[in-house]
């Protein structure tokens, strides 16, 4: 008989875990994935997919405006928030289908239960039932951060925007990182009034100062509100629903909707049992893992937003697919975290990859910076001012490229190939000898001077 019900068993069905089940699955093992929610994870079922979709949805208006100056008219144009909405729930459902028949035909046990460790080697399902597996792998992801001050319960979250019975006329977001900063740009372009409140004076940290500017002087000009340095007191629900938002110690308090509490996201630990089989945390609630991802237990490993190394989509299916292939398919691997590209999808979104301007003087003080400050064609001729950025930073006098920079229409598709050069470590001159692609917007990258 054997020692253990199963060879693996993974906690979490996100990018993650299924990538992790899936080889493991492949190169033999007997393999159950505990969800208890949706197979998918935040990614697929309420992150990153809906919210792209909810972006192109918004863009319309914009659109819908640009068309006149090339000979198009929508009369009678609207917006109906609830077709939208289900539509992109449908098709969460497509993904949440699809996710799951693979799994399945890699012959994958999929139980959709919460569960906890209660050992090493040991699961405690909701419905009572106790398994055991050889190796254990969590993938449970990250969660909300919620701050604490009266009335913080009527806040909502990431997880809610795509629920919401009604657009709302106006919404507040609490916090300056990349979901605040693509929800503003969503529900400003759907037509709410948007008030983004941040506790300090810096959006977006990580990213290039200069394009991080860029994106506010946009913003300011579609008309998002920002609160700088502003914190909030207190929110009181009125009987018909509407929430009074207290800031900053005023009086008066502001009327929303909506309030979206984007201020960050804690690994999802609670509740887990890690102490029951002995898994080490860091101060932030992380996993403590090595480079291939094993807990201090040598028989429990972690991957993702659980580990808080680096919160993207492609980063936990590598880790899990790396996770697989070291531990079953006999090739230890680990992953480069490198010169990762990652975008915002603002409105216009950014994106990036490598050093910024302040991160490479730091590091190799001398350095050189290139620029490109252009109004695409499109808006010139849609009578659009906004203006888009791109830069590349340089060590000098090599000219190997630290960074690439970019906020405009398309910017993160254009940066995806660009990415490899930097990955690679290639030269500015290695740009300056490709011919330009013209016209086009990723044609600038080669013709910095």
């Amino acid at each position: 008989m054997a020692k253990y019900d199963y060879d693996l068993f993974v906690i979490g069905a996100g990018s993650g875990g299924t990538r992790a089940a899936r080889i493991s699955a492949s190169y033999g093992a007997k393999v159950a994935v505990a969800e208890e929610f949706r197979v998918g994870g935040t990614c697929v079922i309420r992150g990153c997919v809906p919210k792209k979709l909810l972006v192109y949805g918004s863009h319309f208006s914009e659109d819908l405006e640009d068309g006149k100056n090339f000979g198009w008219t929508w009369e009678n144009a609207k917006f109906d928030w609830p077709t939208l909405r289900d539509h992109v729930l449908k098709d969460v459902d497509r993904l949440n289908n699809a996710y799951t028949e693979t799994l399945k035909n890699h012959d994958v046990e999929i139980i959709l239960e919460r569960a906890e460790l209660t050992g090493p080697h040991e699961i405690k399902l909701a419905s009572g039932k106790t398994v055991t597996a050889k190796y254990i792998l969590i993938a449970t992801g990250a969660w909300p951060v919620v701050a604490d001050f009266p009335g913080s319960e009527h806040m909502s979250t990431s997880n809610e925007m795509f629920h919401l019975e009604k657009l709302p006329e106006t919404i507040i977001i609490s916090g300056g990182g990349y979901i605040a900063n693509e929800f503003a740009g969503i529900f400003n372009g759907l037509g709410s009034d948007v008030i983004v409140v941040n506790r300090s004076d810096i959006i977006l940290r990580g990213y290039d100062e200069s394009v991080r500017d860029r994106l506010i002087q946009i913003s300011l000009a579609k008309g998002i509100m920002y609160k700088f340095n502003c914190t909030f007191d207190k929110i009181e629900k009125r009987k018909d629903g509407a929430l009074d938002v207290y800031m900053d110690g005023k009086s008066e308090p502001v009327r929303a909707d909506v309030v979206l509490a984007a201020t960050g996201r804690r690994p999802k630990i609670d509740g887990l049992g890690l102490e029951k089989a002995g898994v080490e945390t860091n101060e932030k609630d992380a996993i403590i893992v090595d480079n291939y991802s094993q807990t201090n237990v040598k028989n429990i490993y972690a991957v993702g937003d659980v580990t808080d190394r680096v919160q993207l989509t492609p980063i936990a299916i590598r880790e899990g697919q790396a996770f697989a292939d070291t531990v079953f398919g006999d090739n230890p691997r680990t992953i480069d975290y490198d010169n990762i590209p990652s975008a915002v999808f603002s409105q216009p979104p950014i994106a990036s990859v490598g050093l910024t301007e302040g991160q490479a003087r730091e590091q190799y003080g001398n350095i050189k910076v290139y620029s490109s400050d252009f109004r695409a064609m499109r808006n010139v001729f849609a009578d659009r001012p906004e203006r888009s950025l791109y830069k590349m930073i340089v060590e000098h006098p090599t000219e190997k490229i630290l960074g690439l920079h970019m906020i405009g229409p398309d910017a993160p598709e254009i940066l995806q190939a660009a990415a490899i050069a930097v990955k690679a470590g290639l030269t500015k001159q290695a740009f300056d000898d490709t011919v330009a692609l013209h016209p086009s917007m990723a044609e600038e990258l080669v013709l910095f001077k």
